[in-house]
């Protein structure tokens, strides 16, 4: 079992910004930038292009709302996507608030956040959705 499955179970504590019967988004507790939310299918499976089709396409659907709240609170050009999949054996993709592709750098140092900074940020998103 993944971590994500945990968060998705309510097992482990996260700062949600959207769910669906298929579908999390959550703040990534080790974010690029402020506002670095990740969205995850509830069906755990490592590659992203191992989801069933429709999973796929929904995922988009589902982030589209989330991207444009992001694009919204946060001063960047633009909300950024990437799917890497490295860090957690579930597939996912980030949304990054973005100025620059270097942004999404994912080799650069990540920042430090606790969890009063992180509910600011979610709500902060979520006065956007």
């Amino acid at each position: 079992m993944t971590v994500f499955t945990k968060i998705i179970r309510g097992e482990i504590p996260s700062h949600k910004i959207a769910e669906s019967e298929k579908f999390i988004a959550f703040l990534d507790i080790e974010p690029l930038v402020t506002g670095h939310v990740l969205v995850v299918p509830k069906l755990e499976i490592d590659k992203i292009f191992d989801l069933p089709d429709d999973y796929l396409a929904e995922m988009l659907v589902f982030a589209k709302p989330i991207a444009h709240a992001i694009e919204k609170t946060f001063s960047c050009k633009r909300c950024g996507i990437s799917v890497v999949g490295l860090e957690v054996p579930h597939a996912h993709m980030h949304l990054v608030p973005i100025n620059s592709a270097n942004d999404l750098n994912f080799t650069k140092s990540k920042l430090r956040t606790n969890n009063d900074e992180l509910e600011i940020t979610r709500k902060k998103i979520m006065s956007n959705m």
